[in-house]
C-alpha cells in the first residue's frame, strides 16, 4: 500500500500555468528501464528539474513515509517561542548551518514578529541532519530536545535520500560517457560535504515580486531532493523565461541538479534558475514548509570540469573565476560572499539586489544554501 500523504487534507492545487517537469520512476531506475534512463538524461540536460516518482519502489515509499513524519516534527518545532528558537541561531552557533529567519511586519497572537523561517538541524548537534554530523564525522552543535529524539528517524531518511543520489549518479555518469564511478566517488556516503537536510516555513503573506527576485537562484551543490506539500516553488523556464509554478505531486518529491553537475560537465547539464513565493489561491491560506536534502560534493573536491566521455567534446571555458573546494563554495554561497545567479557562463548579476534578512546574508543565499 503506498504511504499516505498530508496533500488529500489540503486545498487542491489550482489549474495554473505549470512547470512541464517529467516524472522519472524511482523504480525503473532501479531495474536500469530504458525509458526512464532516456527521461533521466532528458531532464538534466533540458530543464535540471524532473519528479521522481517514488511509488512501488521500496526505498522510494520508505522515503515518502519518513518526509511524512519529519513534516509533523518540523511543524512541531515551527511552534516552539522564537526565544527557544533563536537559542540555536545564526550566526552565534555557526556561520551556515543555523537557524535563520526573516521578518515581516504582521505580528503573531503572542506579539511576536512573523517569520520567514530556515531552520537546518545541523545546528542540532549529534547525529542531527548534516551528515557529517550524523557520521559522526564532525563535532557536533546543539540541538532541541525534539531533534534528538528524532535521531534514528533522522538518520534512515538522510542514508535513504543518499541511496538515490548515489543511484542518479550511477546512471548520470554512464550517460556522460565517463568513467564508472566518477560522480560516486565524488559523494563518498563516509566523506565529510555540506549534505544535510533543511527544513523551511514560510508564513501567510501576500506574493511581493521584489521579494521574489531578491529569492531566485541555482542551488549550490549537486543534486537537491525537496518534498512540498503545498505550491510556491517557480522555476524560470530557460526557453521563454517565464516564471511558472511547479504542482506538488503526492509520493513524488522534485530533484533539482545544482552548480556542481553544471561546473563538473563543462555545462552539459542544467541547473535550473528557482525560487519560493506564497501558494497560489486557495492554497495561499496556509503557512508554507518543505523538506529538503541537499547532496553536495565532499568537502575537499576542487569544483573544475571532469575529463572523460562526452564533457571532453564541450568547449573550454575563458573563466577567470578562480577554482576552489566544494566547502569554500558553499560556504560562500550560502554566507553572501558569492552573490549573482550561476550559471554554465559563470556568474550572472543577481538582479533582485539588497537584504531583506535582518542582519543576516541575502535571501537568494538564505534560499539556495
Amino acid at each position: 500500500m503506498a504511504p499516505q500523504t498530508l496533500h488529500a487534507s489540503l486545498p487542491p492545487f489550482p489549474p495554473v500555468p505549470s512547470a512541464p517537469l517529467v516524472s522519472v520512476r524511482l523504480g525503473a531506475l532501479e531495474a536500469g528501464d530504458p525509458s526512464a534512463l532516456e527521461a533521466l538524461w532528458d531532464a538534466a540536460r533540458g530543464l535540471g528539474f524532473f519528479y521522481l516518482d517514488m511509488l512501488g519502489s521500496e526505498l522510494g515509499e520508505a522515503i515518502v513515509a519518513e518526509a511524512e513524519q519529519l513534516n509533523q516534527l518540523q511543524e512541531r518545532f515551527w511552534s516552539l517561542p522564537n526565544a527557544e528558537k533563536d537559542r540555536y541561531g545564526r550566526p552565534h552557533l555557526h556561520d551556515f548551518f543555523a537557524y535563520r529567519f526573516g521578518e515581516i511586519e504582521e505580528k503573531d497572537e503572542n506579539g511576536d514578529k512573523i517569520r520567514n523561517q530556515n531552520y537546518n538541524p545541523r545546528l542540532c548537534s549529534d547525529f542531527q541532519i548534516r551528515k557529517d554530523d550524523v557520521l559522526g564525522l564532525t563535532p557536533r552543535l546543539a540541538c532541541p530536545p525534539m531533534i534528538l529524539e528524532a535521531q534514528a528517524l533522522l538518520a534512515s531518511y538522510m542514508r535513504h535520500c543518499h541511496a538515490v543520489m548515489d543511484l542518479l549518479f550511477m546512471h548520470l555518469t554512464t550517460l556522460l560517457g565517463l568513467p564508472p564511478n566518477t560522480l560516486l566517488d565524488l559523494h563518498k556516503l563516509e566523506s565529510r560535504s555540506g549534505d544535510h537536510v533543511r527544513f523551511t516555513r514560510s508564513p501567510v503573506q501576500p506574493f511581493d515580486e521584489g521579494t521574489a527576485r531578491r529569492g531566485e537562484h541555482t542551488d549550490f551543490g549537486s543534486l537537491t531532493l525537496l518534498f512540498n506539500w503545498l505550491g510556491g516553488l517557480q522555476i524560470r523556464t530557460p526557453d521563454t523565461h517565464q516564471w511558472v509554478y511547479v504542482k506538488p505531486v503526492p509520493g513524488s518529491p522534485i530533484v533539482n541538479l545544482g552548480d556542481a553537475m553544471v561546473t563538473f560537465t563543462a555545462g552539459l547539464l542544467r541547473s535550473n534558475i528557482h525560487r519560493v513565493v506564497p501558494p497560489p489561491p486557495p492554497q495561499d491560506a496556509l503557512p508554507r514548509s518543505s523538506l529538503v536534502y541537499f547532496c553536495r560534493p565532499e568537502d575537499d573536491v576542487v569544483l573544475r570540469r571532469l575529463t572523460g566521455g562526452i564533457i571532453d567534446d564541450q568547449p573550454v571555458s575563458e573563466s577567470n573565476e578562480p577554482e576552489m573546494t566544494a566547502q569554500e563554495w558553499w560556504m560562500k554561497r550560502g554566507t553572501g560572499q558569492l552573490p549573482g545567479i550561476f550559471t554554465k557562463k559563470g556568474f550572472e548579476p543577481f538582479v533582485g539586489g539588497g537584504d531583506v534578512y535582518a542582519g543576516q546574508s541575502a535571501q537568494a543565499a538564505k534560499a539556495g544554501a
